[in-house]
Parts: C-alpha cells; sequence; structure tokens
C-alpha cells in the first residue's frame, strides 16, 4: 500500500527530477510515482516536483520554472527541484546532521542544480553526472519507454546519493581523527596518522606547515605523501626527492639505501615501504631534499 503521490513531468528527463525521487526513496518507503503533465493529477498529488509552477514546502510543491523562480543559494546557485527537495528533507536523509546535509548539498545538490538553472560558472568541463542520468534517455533510434527509462536512472541516482553521504559522513568523521593527529605530531612538517583516514581536507585547514603524510596502506603497508597546496591541486607544497622519481624494487633500495621501500610515484607526490620506519625515514630524507 502506497502512503503518498509523487509527481514530476513525463516525457525528457533530467538529473535534477531523478535525483529529487531518488532522494524521496530515502523517506517514504513506498509511494504512487506519476509522470504527467495534467494540471488534474497534479494537483491531486501530495507531493509535485519540477512541474506545477508552484514552490511550497509547506504543501509539497518543488517547482522552479515559475516567474522569478525558486531562490538561490548565498553563493548565487539557484535552487533546482534537487534542491528545493534537499532544502526539506536532506537533514532527515542524512539522520539529523546538518554538517552532512550540508555536504552533500555541497558537493552533489548545488553542482545538479547549477547544470540544470545555466548557472554554470565554475562548474567542471566534460562529463558530468547530470549529463550522465540525461543519457538514460532513449535517444531517437530507440523505441525506450521513458518511465522505465526514468526507473532505471532512478535506481543508479539511489546508488550515487547514498555514497555521496556515505562519503561525506567519512570525511567528516575524519576530522577529529586528523586533528588530533595535528596536535600530537612531533614535527608540524609530517604528520602521523595510525590508520587511513581522509586528511587533505584537515591538514590544509589546520596545518600549515605540514609538507608530508604518513599512513599505513589497506594492505599493511605504509606510505608517504606530499601534502598538496590546495584541494584538487596536482602541485604540492615539497615534493619527494627527483632522484626517487618513478623508481621501484632494487632501484629505489639503492637511491634510499632502504631494504625495505618499494616504490615511488613518477609524479614525485606517494612513496612506499614496507615498513614505519623506512616510511618515516623517507620522510626524514624527503625533508632535507
Amino acid at each position: 500500500m502506497t502512503d503518498k503521490t509523487i509527481a514530476t513531468h513525463n516525457g525528457n528527463f533530467h538529473a535534477d527530477d531523478v535525483f529529487s525521487i531518488a532522494a524521496l526513496k530515502h523517506i517514504f518507503p513506498s509511494f504512487n510515482l506519476i509522470r504527467t503533465r495534467d494540471l488534474e493529477l497534479i494537483g491531486e498529488a501530495d507531493i509535485v516536483l519540477d512541474v506545477g509552477g508552484e514552490y511550497d514546502p509547506d504543501t509539497g510543491r518543488f517547482d522552479h520554472h515559475q516567474r522569478g523562480g525558486a531562490g538561490q543559494r548565498e553563493n548565487g546557485i539557484p535552487y533546482s527541484s534537487f534542491g528545493l527537495i534537499w532544502q526539506k528533507y536532506g537533514l532527515e536523509i542524512c539522520q539529523g546532521n546538518q554538517e552532512i546535509a550540508d555536504a552533500v548539498d555541497t558537493g552533489l545538490v548545488s553542482t545538479i542544480d547549477a547544470i540544470d538553472c545555466g548557472h554554470v560558472e565554475g562548474v567542471a568541463q566534460g562529463i558530468s553526472l547530470s549529463r550522465t542520468i540525461s543519457m538514460f534517455n532513449p535517444t531517437w533510434q530507440e523505441d525506450g519507454d521513458f518511465d522505465s527509462c526514468f526507473d532505471e536512472a532512478v535506481a543508479f541516482a539511489s546508488r550515487i546519493l547514498t555514497r555521496f553521504i556515505a562519503s561525506a559522513a567519512g570525511g567528516i568523521n575524519a576530522k577529529d581523527i586528523v586533528a588530533k593527529a595535528i596536535d600530537n605530531a612531533e614535527d608540524p612538517r609530517v604528520i602521523i596518522l595510525e590508520q587511513y583516514t581522509p586528511w587533505k581536507t584537515t591538514v590544509l585547514a589546520l596545518a600549515p606547515k605540514a609538507l608530508f603524510m604518513v599512513y599505513p596502506s589497506q594492505s599493511g603497508k605504509w606510505i608517504v605523501q606530499a601534502v598538496p597546496v590546495e584541494l584538487g591541486s596536482f602541485e604540492d607544497r615539497k615534493s619527494l626527492p627527483k632522484p626517487w622519481a618513478g623508481l621501484s624494487g632494487e632501484e629505489l633500495k639503492d637511491v634510499t639505501g632502504l631494504d625495505d621501500v618499494m616504490f615511488c610515484h613518477n609524479g614525485l607526490f606517494i612513496a612506499g615501504a614496507e615498513s614505519f620506519a623506512s616510511t618515516m625515514k623517507m620522510a626524514e630524507m624527503a625533508l632535507q631534499a
């Protein structure tokens, strides 16, 4: 038995309406979905998104195509239906954690909103998640059913949304661990993590002197990694020694004098050894290089 009727437009679909339905699946275990532009059916629905010409969260109306739109964020990115749904239900979807809800909005929701509303300044070029969703629509050469294709796109988007939430939660929960490691560092230039946790955002914010991170890999080996100058940058605050570039095995052992070193990336941003002691020696060498 369905508890609610949710309406969106029929025909060609986009990331905003697809992700809106994916988000609502987290709130309502079951519902009756209708894809239509029939105003009578739309008027009878409990929740209407991306169609209907009205934004009123109190009455379950989440369109943004009406004159004047449906508002925008402080950074100027307008809300599409997904952003409006996220404003209403995002905190509940994230189990009351506002920091996680905000992180998902920043990393996923606002980008989809920006593309849908044509506010693409600062949005990365190339294949986007929005374009990927659009590719679920049948092409002009196919006889596919739009509604079944929409269901496939929603299933895909649901998985993406779940992973975005998990990733945001992981990064936020790691902050305290990384901050403690920064406080406990004997040398502020080398931060040691007892287990791998996402560290870049916290280190860049709290450790301006940090040059290298040392942490265990999932295989039990140890890694030394250079700290980038900023998130997403391929430039590091300090690179590993140039003579190590691209070496592994015996060649790297000969250059470093360490018996259990394994590799150094040609980009000089990451290297590894079997033991913590050797990895720390590699960090020391890198500091002196």
